[in-house]
């Protein structure tokens, strides 16, 4: 990404300490003594290489808040993808709990309905044979007071028949 063609910030700076470490000392001090034009020269590459290494650090930092940015917004549509889909199981998971409730309601209501239609379908029918037992009983009645009177109308018939002279050669329509 350098467009300087040279050597890096970091060779330089190598290279001028290599110079500051190998330069002869002064007698008596902490001082050397380095030639002033190879200091320079080195120290311009220095400056010259500095805007492009920092252009190109500069990029490398947008590159790693762009890959940031989007891992965030990843996570952020991963977490709300995951929401979503939680609410989603939450209200299938409300939705199957009121289908049940209503369910059982309906099968109670079922239930209760089939029980009271049987408690009426026993009471009719318990009804209806009561109706029809005071029609037996009557018809019974009827059916007893008939041969009662089936009975006596025997009894006078058989009375009369002994009572009565033997004529069987002579038949009178009248008395028929």
């Amino acid at each position: 990404m350098t467009t300087h063609d040279g050597p890096s910030i970091d060779e330089l700076l190598l290279e001028l300490r290599d110079i500051v470490e190998n330069a002869r000392t002064m007698p008596m001090s902490a001082s050397v003594l380095v030639n002033r034009e190879d200091l320079l020269q080195i120290v311009d590459e220095i400056l010259a290489a500095f805007p492009d290494e920092l252009r190109h650090a500069r990029w490398l930092l947008k590159e790693r808040d762009d890959f940031i940015a989007q891992a965030r917004r990843e996570a952020d549509d991963l977490l709300a993808a995951a929401r979503v889909q939680v609410e989603r199981m939450v209200e299938r998971t409300e939705i199957v709990r009121e289908a049940q409730r209503v369910a059982q309601r309906t099968v109670d209501d079922a239930d209760a309905q089939a029980r009271r239609m049987r408690l009426e379908c026993e009471d009719y029918v318990d009804q209806k044979l009561g109706e029809f037992e005071v029609v037996l009983d009557r018809t019974m009645q009827a059916v007893h007071q008939g041969r009662q009177r089936l009975q006596v109308t025997y009894e006078v018939e058989e009375d009369e028949e002994e009572l009565a002279p033997e004529t069987a050669d002579f038949f009178d329509q009248d008395d028929a």
